[in-house]
């Protein structure tokens, strides 16, 4: 047995994580300025080596974990990048995941340590290596769930207006939405539920606060928007 794994390439496995946020300015994502060979100084995806005792999801948690200081993140495996020359450094095969978060929730301090920064997805800086089809290949997956899975919720706040939510769907989908047709599908989904609170930041009439309700859905899991 030995003979048969010592006779075959030994290859580096690491995970990338795209970091999806969200703003006013619409979506964002969380990049890294390299200070490290190689690349040292462009601009890359937060990643890193799966260790020996953990599995590539458990690397891609504690990579994300590290660089934002969040736990119980939303996040789903993308594609494997397995290019030979895919890295100058060694041959090293990555496992791309893409991750929700709150843009308001993370730890600063972390993020700057680690001299990252949030960039909008309309104005990503050149990427290196193959970051530029992880981006790409993340977003396809991401627009694909959101039609029929209420994952664009992990990057509103808790309570948000359905001005907010229907800017989020045009970020993610890249489209304008017809807001009458928008709402009113927003009215047929049990699990949007309107408070009793009001955000006065946008005019002095002030716009209902709303909050999605994952007890309800998971008894009615029926999403489209």
């Amino acid at each position: 047995m030995n003979n048969y794994y010592s006779s075959n390439p030994t290859f580096y496995v690491s995970v990338d994580c795209i970091i999806f946020g969200f703003n006013e300015d619409g979506l964002s994502l969380l990049l890294l300025k390299r200070n490290f060979e190689p690349a040292k100084g462009e601009w890359s995806l937060m990643g890193g080596f799966i260790q020996q005792n953990e599995s590539a999801d458990e690397a891609a948690k504690r990579i994300l974990a590290e660089l934002t200081g969040l736990q119980d993140v939303y996040m789903e495996q993308v594609y494997t990048f397995g290019e030979i020359h895919r890295d100058p450094g060694e041959r090293v095969i990555s496992i791309a995941y893409y991750a929700l978060i709150n843009i308001n929730e993370y730890d600063r301090e972390l993020v700057q340590k680690h001299n990252a920064y949030w960039m909008n997805i309309n104005e990503l800086p050149p990427l290196i290596f193959d970051h530029p089809q992880m981006v790409e290949k993340a977003q396809e997956m991401m627009r694909t769930q959101a039609s029929t899975e209420p994952i664009g919720f992990n990057l509103l706040p808790k309570l948000f207006t359905l001005s907010q939510l229907q800017s989020l769907y045009e970020a993610i989908y890249g489209e304008p939405i017809d807001k009458r047709n928008f709402r009113k599908r927003v009215a047929e989904m049990d699990f949007i539920e309107k408070t009793d609170k009001i955000d006065k930041t946008g005019s002095k009439r002030g716009a209902a606060l709303y909050k999605f309700n994952n007890k309800v859905y998971r008894k009615s899991p029926k999403f489209k928007l």
